[in-house]
């Protein structure tokens, strides 16, 4: 399984993240023609070959129209929307945004809704992201992790005034990584490199499996300091999937206007998306509105088509999703024979070694319908005697 190791020991920006997957190996003809094909008026990209303190490396430069909009959170997304990319490089560019979104409104006390983008929000930045996700995509990698985050000192001059480094919704997005001081007085981790790490990576090492190195690519910073090299560098590794299970994700949603009639079909929709997991859970919202929250356990690589379900196959106007783990059981499905009836038992083992034995509810309620039985009632006799076999010298693989 491949992999990508940011190791932003320098700080990480979107132009660095860029040029160091180009490095990796995607040459900068493949950037321009991508960018060409975003169809976005008045933006191209070119790539120059820099030394950073005697490290060589692509500088990504993205020339956008000299006055833009301040951009909201919808419009930025809006544009990301309208671009010719997979939909799970739209899915990773709008979670970025949204990450940033949630951070400034955290930070000035604001919906993210309602947060307007400065520097973030302009076509340069929405180059970056995007082409960041597309360029990881093309490198196939499946597995990314970070080393710590060097972040600078001082203040940085922004849309709201003067603000301490590191600015405080990068640190926002940095929350659970370890960072680094490296004593310099500059801003170098900005909140859009900040935001691919936390899409991509949130904060994790990299894993316990054997990793081998593949290749090392570079992405140049804008500075040029004597002393250190200004560069973002990443590690594409081949990583072991011994004992790896896919990354997987908390896939949110909130609705008030959804037909609750038309409910049960949106879990069968999510789970042939792909979602191993749905619940739905009553909410109170706005206005004292009763409302229904969907939630889902999605693999990464069922993440873009369960959100576009949802949008699609429901009133939701919003979705949330962020990185989960879980620690499951070892478990095995076997069959029983019971009253002349054959019942499925859900087998899991606990930590400390016993059993605990779960029959189908629809192989139960089907022996309940053949023999006239409560369905409670044949659950509980069928465990008795799950429970009597499993202390007895056949076991239930035998039954």
């Amino acid at each position: 399984m491949r992999g990508l190791i940011f190791d932003p020991f320098a700080g990480i920006s979107g132009d660095m993240t860029l040029g160091a997957l180009v490095d990796l190996g995607l040459e900068p003809g493949w950037l321009v023609a991508l960018v060409e094909q975003f169809g976005l008026e008045g933006v191209t990209v070119r790539v120059d070959r820099v030394k950073r303190a005697g490290i060589a490396a692509p500088y990504v430069v993205v020339a956008t129209p000299e006055h833009e909009p301040h951009r909201t959170l919808g419009q930025v997304l809006q544009v990301v929307a309208g671009l010719p990319v997979s939909e799970s490089v739209r899915v990773r560019a709008g979670a970025a945004f949204q990450a940033i979104a949630g951070a400034e409104a955290r930070v000035h006390g604001n919906d993210p809704s309602h947060v307007h983008f400065h520097e973030v929000g302009a076509l340069d930045a929405i180059v970056d992201v995007v082409g960041a996700m597309a360029a990881v995509e093309a490198l196939g990698a499946e597995r990314f992790y970070t080393r710590p985050v060097a972040v600078g000192r001082g203040e940085v001059k922004i849309a709201h005034g003067a603000f301490p480094l590191p600015a405080p919704a990068t640190l926002e997005l940095l929350k659970g990584m370890e960072l680094r001081d490296i004593g310099v007085d500059a801003e170098c981790t900005t909140p859009t490199g900040a935001a691919i790490l936390r899409v991509l990576t949130d904060g994790r090492p990299p894993a316990t499996q054997a990793v081998t190195l593949r290749r090392t690519g570079y992405g140049a910073g804008t500075r040029n300091p004597h002393d250190r090299p200004n560069v973002l560098r990443v590690l594409e590794v081949e990583v072991s999937e011994e004992g790896i299970e896919p990354d997987l994700f908390l896939v949110q949603a909130d609705m008030d206007d959804h037909d609750p009639e038309y409910l049960p079909a949106v879990r069968e929709m999510l789970a042939e998306a792909g979602a191993l997991d749905v619940v739905m859970i009553p909410v109170n919202m706005k206005k004292g509105r009763l409302g229904i929250r969907i939630e889902a356990l999605v693999p990464e690589p069922a993440l873009a088509a369960v959100t576009r379900e949802l949008f699609l196959g429901t009133s939701t106007i919003g979705v949330r999703y962020w990185p989960v783990r879980r620690e499951r059981l070892a478990r095995e499905v076997t069959e029983v024979g019971w009253e002349g009836h054959r019942i499925r038992v859900k087998c899991a083992t606990l930590p400390d070694g016993r059993v605990r034995y779960k029959p189908e509810f629809e192989d139960v309620l089907a022996a309940a319908r053949a023999l006239s039985a409560r369905p409670l009632d044949v659950l509980a006799r069928v465990q008795a005697e799950l429970a009597a076999r499993s202390r007895g010298p056949t076991s239930l693989a035998d039954s």
